[in-house]
């Protein structure tokens, strides 16, 4: 599933930079997450780096709104970097 940042975020400015899909950005108040773009770094690294960098504790999360599992990530992953 994509990720989520929450209402937690502090624009510590230390996701944006770490994302492979430049799916995150500034939104009106905080950091967002395009669930289109957002592969959980699935065909990059291991576990997503937005969420290793985040210096606040559960400010990256799940979002419910977008489930998906990890060959439906990869699917994405190809799509946006191979895409022909």
């Amino acid at each position: 599933m994509a990720l989520l940042i929450t209402k937690k975020c502090i624009n510590c400015d230390m996701c944006e930079p770490e994302c492979p899909n430049q799916a995150i950005s500034m939104g009106d108040e905080i950091y967002v997450i395009d669930p289109w773009l957002c592969t959980e770094c699935v065909g990059h690294y291991d576990t997503p780096t937005c969420m290793s960098v985040c210096p606040i504790d559960n400010t990256i999360v799940s979002d419910p709104a977008h489930q998906e599992n990890r060959e439906q990530l990869w699917e994405k992953f190809v799509l946006i970097h191979h895409a022909v």
